[in-house]
């Protein structure tokens, strides 16, 4: 009875919780390495100085350029990069280095935000301008023309004014042209009509 009774302890070793090691050091470095680098406050703070930088960039180069665009953008995001870099101590063995890749990252990121907001809001824009002319083209079947009022900013508003010049400016050929200014005197005279009743 005695064999069966004996410790166990001296044969298989204490279970040891899952994730955790014999090794006494094992459990400090674990939870330092499982610990935010910084709390609150440091986050807070490194946030407030990016966003801050960012806004103060942005507004000085839109008043100095008198526009805003992609490359005041990425001016912007560049010097909040490298100002969040530095107050954030990130990279310290090779901090030069750091800070400019962070402040590269920062712009072409920022950069690339910008254009593809500009991307999604633009066509919007021209829809609202181009309604009735869309509708004039697509009537006709002149849709592939659409481009060529576009590019010479032949909006709604100047529908009611296109002149034969115009049309040849924007590269419509004769037949073309002939067909969608008839349209419009049709229109115009329709409308007349519509006034008058």
């Amino acid at each position: 009875m005695g064999t069966f009774t004996k410790d166990r302890s001296s044969t298989f070793p204490a279970a040891t919780p899952p994730g955790a090691s014999s090794d006494p050091q094992t459990p400090a470095s674990f939870q330092q390495s499982q610990t935010p680098a910084g709390g609150p406050l440091i986050h807070a703070r490194n946030y407030a100085v990016m966003t801050g930088v960012n806004a103060y960039i942005s507004s000085v180069m839109t008043r100095l350029r008198v526009k805003e665009d992609v490359q005041t953008s990425m001016i912007a995001a560049f010097g909040s990069g490298v100002m969040f870099s530095l107050v954030s101590g990130m990279g310290s063995p090779n901090q030069p280095t750091n800070v400019i890749t962070t402040g590269v990252f920062f712009a072409f990121f920022q950069g690339g935000i910008f254009k593809v907001a500009k991307i999604f809001s633009q066509p919007l824009v021209e829809e609202v301008m181009y309604i009735e002319t869309k509708a004039m083209l697509s009537s006709l079947g002149l849709e592939n023309y659409e481009k060529n009022l576009k590019k010479g900013s032949l909006t709604d508003r100047a529908l009611p004014m296109l002149t034969d010049r115009a049309l040849q400016d924007v590269g419509i050929p004769p037949a073309s042209r002939l067909v969608i200014l008839d349209h419009v005197q049709r229109n115009k005279e329709a409308k007349k009509d519509n006034k008058r009743a």
